[in-house]
């Protein structure tokens, strides 16, 4: 009997032992999974991560990722602010407006930024004339800004007057009149990694419309908004920019950080904060002024660096052999001036000898004559 209870016993152990194994086992995968629950709550909590990931939208995480590094004042130590007018009827810039419909999935960047704006997704500020101020107090009321550009819309599902929402149909977005955008940029040079980079801080469209009674086309600036609210948003839409190639290889947000964009400078940030053409009435000054600024902003890297000495010696060679090329095509022009002078001088020369009259002889043979005469008497 106690041999039967001993093996009993030592039976009993090892069913705990098992059962405390599996217990283990189970609780070494909730470990991994990161979850309090069981292998089926695992299994549910892993679907539901998938099931979030499938919905569409921008997270936290890519946010931020897309919000980049900001620099503070303490490591820039130089910043110049650009606004640029940005023309769709530029070939460089015709990416930003077709196609005006939908086709395909793709949309162009109107389409993108008034659907995220009707749905609240991305905030919008007041344009004021030269003061951008990306603050709470100049947010946008969508609903304003929808009724004073006369666009059709109605409340979308679950819209509240604290996050309103609205619904505007394709048809009535009118992509048509937007020809232009203007843009901010934000010419920096980081102390940190010595370089200078530009970054479009803010984008604005802009609708072009007739005047009254068919008069001159009027340009209504609608809003700013920050580049970096649009970025996840625009780095999920490509876009093709050759004509060459139609495959799309770039989006949206390649286009404004590679600064693959062209456009004319109308304003500079300056303290009467006047435009170029309050400032150069005259388009030929105010063409020469655009050209000087971008012209600084391009050769910026050039003017910090001290050469080395072969960029030296590379450079005085180079001022030796231009300034020896001019003193031979000076040496050559000075030939050719002696050589036309002495031609002349030759030519007139045999000219007045053959031009020289001959002397008449008469007045010394009449001499001898009158003398031979009062010889003989």
């Amino acid at each position: 009997m106690a041999l039967t209870a001993a093996i009993f016993s030592l039976s009993g152990v090892n069913q705990a032992q098992a059962q405390t194994d599996d217990d283990a086992s189970q609780s070494s995968v909730v470990r991994r999974g990161g979850s309090s629950v069981g292998r089926a709550g695992s299994g549910t909590t892993r679907r539901g991560q998938q099931e979030q990931q499938a919905q569409p939208g921008v997270t936290q995480r890519m946010q931020s990722f897309y919000e980049g590094e900001q620099l503070s004042d303490a490591d820039l130590q130089w910043m110049r602010v650009i606004y640029r007018q940005l023309d769709l009827n530029n070939p460089k810039n015709a990416a930003l407006y077709f196609p005006e419909d939908i086709i395909d999935g793709q949309e162009n960047l109107f389409r993108i930024i008034m659907r995220l704006v009707a749905d609240n997704q991305v905030p919008a500020y007041e344009y004021l004339d030269g003061r951008e101020i990306f603050t709470d107090e100049y947010r946008l009321k969508t609903k304003d800004m929808l009724d004073r550009f006369y666009i059709p819309y109605t409340d979308a599902k679950g819209s509240t007057e604290k996050n309103p929402k609205f619904t505007i149909e394709e048809s009535d977005v009118p992509t048509n009149e937007v020809l232009s955008y203007y843009i901010l940029e934000r010419w920096e040079f980081d102390s940190r990694s010595n370089n200078m980079r530009t970054q479009v801080e803010a984008i604005c469209p802009v609708l072009h419309r007739a005047g009254e009674w068919g008069g001159d086309e009027i340009k209504y600036p609608m809003f700013w908004i920050r580049l970096e609210n649009l970025r996840p948003y625009l780095a999920q839409q490509y876009i093709f920019i050759d004509d060459d190639n139609n495959l799309p290889k770039y989006t949206y947000d390649d286009f404004f950080a590679m600064n693959m964009y062209e456009g004319d400078i109308y304003k500079t940030r300056n303290l009467m904060n006047k435009s170029m053409a309050q400032m150069f009435p005259n388009p030929d000054d105010m063409k020469r002024a655009q050209d000087s600024i971008q012209n600084r902003l391009d050769t910026f890297d050039d003017k910090i660096w001290v050469p080395s000495r072969e960029e030296v010696i590379a450079a005085r060679e180079a001022r030796e052999a231009a300034a020896g090329g001019d003193s031979i095509k000076i040496k050559e022009r000075d030939e050719k001036k002696e050589s036309a002078k002495s031609s002349r001088t030759s030519r007139g020369s045999k000219e007045a000898k053959v031009k020289k009259p001959k002397q008449p002889k008469t007045q010394s043979t009449n001499s001898n004559a009158a003398r031979s005469v009062r010889r003989r008497k």
